[in-house]
């Protein structure tokens, strides 16, 4: 299995590397990033999170991907942003499990720069091209406008039939809200 990599106009999506970690986690592990998300990790939740991303690639093909700024001199560049990518959806509960899930998480002053929408529109048009989904959902939670937002500007149509209870969490983090695009309203460009 080689390791991926992909290019937008101003990001790279690839494969975790050797330091990456402690990278992703300084700047996404924080207060503000972390808010909608169960809140911060302690180092049993950040090596859990990392036996899933390596799991995840070796079950798939495909997990959550680094998302690198391009060096082109510009304001974080060469910097770890993040994360963005695909999995298969496994939440306890879940209404959607086995489903292909796209996910996203970048750093608190990469926000409002376009960065997590086109990471995603690359992850998607992955999902559909090259991976071959017929559909991709996205879940957040009710509080989680930014997220819901970005979901509809992907073309994504909240799916309230599919919400489900996380047990992992409680009232202020349930119920999970679902989103879903299929590859026929991808291809006819809903995605804008």
């Amino acid at each position: 299995m080689s390791d991926f990599r992909h290019e937008t106009d101003r990001l790279v999506l690839r494969d975790w590397r050797e330091g990456d970690a402690a990278r992703f986690f300084a700047v996404t592990d924080t207060p503000a990033v972390m808010r909608w998300l169960g809140g911060r990790l302690t180092q049993e939740s950040r090596a859990a999170l990392l036996t899933r991303v390596t799991n995840c690639r070796a079950a798939n093909g495909f997990c959550f991907w680094i998302v690198e700024r391009k060096d082109d001199g510009g304001h974080l560049a060469g910097e770890v942003l993040g994360f963005c990518g695909l999995k298969r959806a496994d939440a306890p509960g879940s209404s959607v499990s086995g489903a292909m899930e796209i996910g996203w998480r970048l750093r608190e002053d990469a926000w409002g720069r376009g960065y997590a929408r086109e990471a995603a529109q690359a992850a998607l048009a992955l999902a559909f091209e090259r991976f071959g989904a017929e559909e991709v959902v996205a879940l957040t939670v009710e509080g989680n406008a930014p997220s819901q937002g970005l979901m509809r500007r992907l073309g994504m149509q909240r799916r309230a039939d599919l919400d489900y209870e996380d047990t992992r969490y409680g009232p202020d983090l349930n119920p999970t809200i679902v989103h879903a695009i299929t590859a026929p309203a991808w291809r006819a460009g809903a995605h804008g």
